[in-house]
């Protein structure tokens, strides 16, 4: 799509949240479907206690040697609709939450507002769809084998339910705490650096009926994805340690956030909290890049329309 220019003087649009859901939600099936493979290595190189797996491309090639191409994707089914339902949540719930924090006189948005509304719509999506989600995606991707008869859970719905029924409705909410704070704190960051960066690099601003250009909208969500995962690997870590234990046939090892930090690093070392670092990099900045290039597309032919009929 062609850029399309403002009229000088005209106001700018404010993008209803039920537009940035649908945008998200599509843009969260393109990614998962793209991406998979990367989160399933970085799942079991988080879990990696023993120094099974020399790196990124050891694991994938174990993983590939021992139980198949197919098992790259799994997970694929709670993890996509995960995503679908996690973008949407995340990019309604954020436009509701800048509204809120506009100005009520002049209409615009403070940084500060930004920053509140990425980290509540963080919250939000945290508590109410990832956190379950990924409980059940990362006991799925920490199976091994080849026999479907020999593994624990047999599919997304199967494990929900045995979570469910072995450690009650609340063993879907492990590891809620670090999931609560790494979420919060990325769309804090990315929605703040996503709208600095289309401002910086291609004068855009939101409502302005201007329409990026795919591969400018890869950039900017590819840059804005960057910095969360360094700043929050630890709690990425933890969340990830903790959904994964079971309480069944005893204690758990991690008693919970600040504790699985404390033995992390007693045990294990300060490197060990960025564990499967590069392929959260690998993951999470090309997976913003693909979703806000579907997002941004979206977004743009409502702005375009709007203009259009606007000036009719």
């Amino acid at each position: 799509m062609n850029k399309q220019e403002q009229p000088q003087g005209s106001p700018m649009k404010t993008i209803p949240p039920y537009v940035k859901a649908l945008s998200g939600s599509l843009g969260g099936v393109m990614e998962a479907s793209c991406l998979q493979p990367i989160d399933v290595i970085k799942t079991r190189l988080q879990l990696d206690r023993s120094g099974t797996y020399k790196g990124i491309i050891h694991c994938g090639t174990t993983i590939v040697r021992t139980e198949g191409v197919r098992a790259l994707w799994k997970g694929l089914t709670p993890f996509a609709m995960h995503l679908t339902l996690k973008y949407a949540l995340r990019m309604g719930s954020n436009a509701v939450l800048q509204s809120a924090f506009k100005d009520s006189e002049t209409g615009k948005l403070s940084n500060r507002g930004r920053l509140l509304s990425g980290f509540g719509a963080g919250v939000l999506e945290a508590l109410v769809i990832v956190t379950p989600f990924e409980v059940v995606k990362i006991r799925l991707q920490q199976q091994r084998g080849l026999s479907p008869e020999l593994l624990k859970y047999k599919g997304p719905l199967h494990c929900a339910r045995m979570i469910i029924r072995e450690e009650g409705f609340l063993g879907l909410w492990a590891g809620a705490a670090p999931t609560v704070m790494r979420n919060g704190t990325n769309q804090s960051a990315m929605f703040t650096a996503k709208n600095a960066f289309d401002v910086l690099l291609w004068k855009k601003h939101e409502g302005d009926g201007k329409v990026l250009l795919p591969w400018q909208s890869m950039i900017s969500g590819f840059l804005a994805g960057t910095a969360g995962p360094v700043c929050t690997g630890p709690f990425d870590v933890v969340k990830t340690r903790l959904m994964a234990q079971s309480k069944v046939g005893g204690g758990v090892k991690y008693k919970g956030m600040i504790h699985a930090i404390r033995t992390i690093y007693a045990e294990e070392g300060l490197r060990a909290l960025w564990k499967g670092l590069l392929p959260r990099l690998m993951r999470i900045p090309p997976g913003q890049a693909i979703m806000w290039t579907v997002a941004d597309q979206v977004i743009g032919f409502y702005e375009g329309r709007y203009i259009r009929r606007a000036h009719l």
